[in-house]
C-alpha cells in the first residue's frame, strides 16, 4: 500500500493513542515528522520523541504522550491544513493564529520546519503544514 499522505498519517495514530490512553506510539521515521514531533515536544504536547530502530531494521519514532493529572490529554485537537490535493501557502504577513494564540500551527518553510509564531519573528512564509491545540 502506498501512503499518499505521511504527516495525515502521523496526525491520525496521535489522535487515535490519545482517545485509546496509550502512553507512547511508534511512527514510520521522516525527517519531517521528527521536525514536528520536536516541536511539539518544544511546545509541551508531548512528552518527549526519539528515533528507534524496530526488529526489522526500520528506523520508526517513538512519540511518548503527555497527559494531565486527571488522564485528560494535552492535545485537544490536531487538524491536518495543507494536503498533497491542495496545498496551502502563506506569505509572512499571513501566518495563521490558532484559537488566539492558544494553539500553534506548524509551517514548512525555507528556514525550516516552524511555529507560527517563529515564524512571524523569523519573517517568514511557507506551507501550513498542521494546527494543534
Amino acid at each position: 500500500m502506498v501512503m499518499t499522505d505521511p504527516i495525515a498519517d502521523m496526525l491520525t495514530r496521535i489522535r487515535n493513542a490519545l482517545l485509546a490512553k496509550h502512553d507512547s506510539l511508534e511512527i514510520p521515521f521522516s525527517g519531517l515528522k521528527k521536525e514536528m514531533a520536536e516541536i511539539l515536544r518544544a511546545e509541551g504536547y508531548i512528552e518527549g520523541c526519539e528515533v528507534v530502530t524496530s526488529e526489522l531494521d526500520h528506523k520508526n519514532i517513538m512519540i511518548k504522550l503527555r497527559y494531565l493529572d486527571d488522564d485528560t490529554s494535552v492535545i485537544k485537537g490536531l487538524r491536518r491544513v495543507s494536503k498533497p490535493g491542495l496545498r496551502v501557502y502563506v506569505g509572512k504577513d499571513k501566518t495563521p493564529h490558532v484559537l488566539n494564540g492558544l494553539g500553534i500551527a506548524i509551517l514548512s518553510t525555507s528556514k525550516g520546519v516552524l511555529t507560527d509564531q517563529e515564524s512571524r519573528e523569523k519573517s517568514v512564509g511557507g506551507e501550513v503544514l498542521c494546527y494543534v491545540w
